[in-house]
């Protein structure tokens, strides 16, 4: 009954990383390296939060979703003000993520803490909504909220498109030679925006549904910046797929909580100190997992050819 109320309550946790990965997958697939993901999952979290504060009153599920649409306005802003600076402007890809991420965290903790001394009544008495249907469940279960199906499903969805259509196709075809694309007529600049955009508005809600879902807890965006770096690192470990990420972002899921469940699991006291060694496991994972790629060397196991390069049109 532990083990399963752990896996559960891992799976929930996941879901965080998964809709940050997926959102960083769309943008790297068109040659963007937005490091600037933690702080847009943060400010797509206040976001939500600041919207429920004005929605107090109004029926449960036209809350939910108007959080989720100021989640998704906030994450595509972000990744606008992003696409800006790299794209338009070509812009350092790495310093202007960092500076994004250091924006967002920033601009979160204000907002946040302005509601913390009313939570309940600002954001926090939609928390059954947001982990309905289970939402009176006495194991992790409770966790596996609306938002939990909503990130399975655009992970689904992203795999399609990338795979199957003829979006996809052009979008990867920008992100591994975007001079080519352009001759060919792809609008390179049009889709370097939209799924940059798109991909920041996806990471968002992870934000959120750390705060509302999984967590439930005025002191939850505190801690959405380092589960934002995890689901950058998720992005490698699972391959720059968003469907196996789905299955990637449950281990992740396990192994960030190993630190505190494994020890009492197995009925040992490893101690305080310990934990924070084995909340590094997902980053040791994946240095595994890019080792083992790098030496295989497989071409559909690499990342786009021009990530994180800028493009210039006049010298195709």
């Amino acid at each position: 009954m532990m083990f399963l109320d752990y896996f559960l309550t891992s799976v929930a946790l996941g879901m965080t990383f998964l809709l940050g990965c997926t959102g960083e997958i769309l943008t790297e697939k068109v040659g963007h390296l937005n490091l600037g993901i933690p702080g847009i999952m943060c400010i797509g979290g206040a976001s939500g939060c600041l919207a429920l504060k004005f929605c107090h009153g109004l029926p449960g599920f036209l809350a939910v979703i108007i959080a989720i649409l100021a989640a998704i306005l906030g994450g595509a802003i972000m990744g606008a003000i992003y696409s800006f600076l790299t794209v338009t402007l070509k812009a350092n890809q790495n310093v202007t993520g960092l500076a994004m991420t250091t924006f967002g965290v920033g601009v979160t903790k204000y907002i946040m803490n302005g509601m913390a001394i009313n939570a309940y009544k600002n954001y926090l008495y939609a928390l059954k909504y947001f982990r309905a249907p289970f939402s009176s469940a006495a194991t992790g279960l409770k966790y596996w909220g609306i938002m939990m199906y909503l990130a399975i499903a655009i992970a689904i969805g992203a795999a399609y498109v990338l795979s199957r259509t003829r979006v996809g196709l052009h979008l990867r075809a920008v992100g591994e030679n975007p001079a080519t694309a352009d001759a060919v007529g792809i609008n390179v600049t049009a889709y370097k925006y939209g799924a940059t955009c798109i991909g920041s508005a996806i990471a968002a809600l992870g934000g959120l549904y750390y705060i509302m879902d999984f967590m439930g807890s005025v002191e939850a965006y505190k801690t959405i910046e380092a589960l934002g770096w995890l689901s950058v690192a998720l992005v490698i470990f699972t391959l720059w797929r968003p469907h196996i990420s789905i299955f990637g972002s449950i281990i992740f899921g396990m192994l960030y909580l190993a630190g505190t469940r494994i020890p009492t699991l197995l009925g040992i006291n490893l101690g305080m100190s310990a934990t924070p060694l084995l909340q590094m496991l997902p980053y040791l994972v994946t240095i595994i997992v890019l080792i083992v790629v790098s030496v295989k060397n497989k071409k559909e196991n690499q990342p786009p050819a021009s990530l994180g390069l800028s493009y210039f049109r006049e010298e195709r």
